[in-house]
């Protein structure tokens, strides 16, 4: 055998492997909500980002969705590259040898690749898209990698001997096909398993989060209670976990006496609470939407954490979702009553993008904190952090008060008679769990300021609903300015020395035209 018929043949099979072992991965993913390197190496891998070096990326590839795109897309690639490395690799050593032992290619394409991923991929493989437990997870997801390895090394040898086998001859006719011919049919092999990915790919694509994630709620259509489907959404993930109720549990581990797990008929079954609470994206700019409001029903934490008696020494707890997402927050603020799990959002089971079938509600936190798809609280020391931690968002997390206007838009222009009887200016307000006792709106760009109604006042975990009948007082541009008192006396402001990873501060303004 030549040595570009060895590195052909090698890479031709090899493809051929890695396209069946992304297929394989994909179902495993589609089918049985099984975590593979295509998603979660992503996870892995960005947490080592620093927040500024992401939000740069994230704006050069054209926004967070196209950046899940580039990754996943990215790790087929790679799968495909290392493949065809590691086929040629085969096909130069078998260039020499009559026939490979599966004890050897065992070793170099199973177990090995196996333990390397596994190694890399450690800290997220207790994800499972349907719910498992992680320890459960962590398993089902080391199977899945063994079968998908187990198809590449397979299909490797397989095709390699079939590209490769003398030709046979019966009373001097060629019996067998000749080597383009079993090319030709490699390459069809490679083409429908390429095919296969693609359609799955297209199926996974219609179920990921891109037609809804980075949803804000903003404008005219603002009401005091966020409709479920209209309220503002952020996540990590390509796909969101669909979860299967049965399979699901809520674990209580780390410093505890006594560890409790939860099936959510017995979290159901705890006396519970309802509590209105406003949540806000930390990444949330002075005019976006990434806020909202609703009606939540759960359970205390702190109820579930006095269960388990924390140990001395536990300061923190993290937060896992069946996603791998993780996050913390003092025990203290955990032990808070209106620190709660909950199942139920305005009065309607959690909408799976929302959290289905549990996620935490933690008021005066930013939303990343409001972990989704909960499965596990780790009580733990002061050393814990969390995903977005990691990159480097924070220190501080406690929501500063904001304000915005919804009505009019920025750079609205009104004659002047219509102005003379009144322009509608309307817009909400948060304090975090402060609540807001006032609203002042400014025509004059901050010179002079004037009290706004409080049209819903909401309570001091919500934010408020306000209003100003402004009238003019003749043709001009004019800048309007929003600021808001929290319900403990403090008046919103710019802090200057809090950075842009612990949420933005400062005024809301926009400009009006009256001619």
């Amino acid at each position: 055998m030549s040595r570009m018929k060895a590195i052909s043949d090698g890479l031709l099979a090899s493809i051929t492997a890695a396209l069946l072992m992304t297929v394989t991965m994909l179902l495993l993913a589609w089918l049985f909500g099984v975590a593979t390197p295509l998603v979660i190496f992503g996870d892995r891998l960005s947490v080592f980002i620093p927040a500024d070096t992401f939000l740069s990326l994230m704006g050069r590839v054209g926004g967070y969705n196209n950046m899940k795109q580039l990754g996943v897309g990215s790790i087929i690639v790679g799968q495909l590259l290392v493949g065809g490395f590691g086929g040629i690799i085969y096909g130069l050593v078998m260039r020499r040898r009559d026939r490979s032992r599966f004890i050897v290619t065992g070793i170099v394409f199973i177990l090995l690749p196996l333990a390397a991923v596994g190694i890399l991929l450690w800290p997220v493989l207790g994800t499972h898209y349907h719910g498992l437990p992680i320890n459960r997870a962590m398993v089902v997801t080391l199977t899945g990698l063994l079968a998908a390895f187990i198809v590449f090394e397979r299909i490797l040898v397989l095709v390699f001997r079939f590209l490769t086998r003398p030709r046979v001859q019966v009373n001097d006719q060629e019996f067998s096909p000749p080597i383009g011919r079993r090319a030709l049919i490699t390459g069809g092999i490679a083409l429908l398993a390429a095919g296969g990915a693609t359609e799955l790919l297209r199926r996974l694509y219609r179920a990921a989060t891109f037609s809804y994630d980075g949803t804000q709620y903003k404008g005219r259509v603002v009401q005091a209670i966020t409709p479920n489907d209209q309220f503002y959404c952020v996540t990590k993930n390509v796909v969101d976990p669909k979860v299967n109720a049965d399979l699901w549990r809520l674990e209580i581990t780390g410093l505890v006496q006594t560890r409790q797990t939860y099936r959510l008929d017995r979290l159901k079954s705890l006396p519970a609470v309802e509590q209105e609470t406003t949540l806000m994206c930390i990444s949330n700019g002075l005019d976006a939407g990434l806020m909202s409001n609703a009606k939540w029903k759960g359970v205390p934490m702190g109820v579930l954490l006095s269960a388990a008696s924390p140990l001395a020494g536990a300061t923190k707890v993290r937060l896992h979702g069946v996603d791998n997402y993780t996050d913390t927050f003092p025990l203290e603020k955990a032990m808070d009553s209106t620190t709660l799990v909950v199942y139920e959002m305005n009065g309607e089971t959690l909408p799976d993008r929302h959290g289905f079938p549990a996620r935490v509600i933690v008021p005066g936190y930013f939303g990343e904190k409001h972990v989704k798809w909960i499965t596990r609280i780790e009580v733990a020391d002061e050393s814990a952090i969390g995903f977005y931690e990691k990159q480097g968002w924070g220190p501080d997390f406690i929501v500063p008060t904001r304000s915005r206007f919804d009505q009019p838009d920025n750079y609205s222009t009104f004659r002047s008679a219509v102005a003379a009887n009144g322009i509608a200016v309307r817009g909400v307000a948060f304090g975090g769990d402060r609540g807001i006792s006032r609203v002042e709106f400014s025509f004059d760009d901050g010179a002079t300021w004037q009290e706004a109604k409080l049209d819903y006042p909401g309570t001091k975990l919500t934010w408020a609903l306000w209003s100003y009948d402004w009238r003019p007082p003749g043709p001009d541009n004019y800048t309007l300015v929003v600021r808001a008192t929290d319900g403990e006396g403090a008046v919103q402001e710019l802090d200057e020395e809090r950075p842009f990873k612990s949420g933005t501060t400062g005024f809301h303004k926009i400009t009006v035209y009256v001619t």
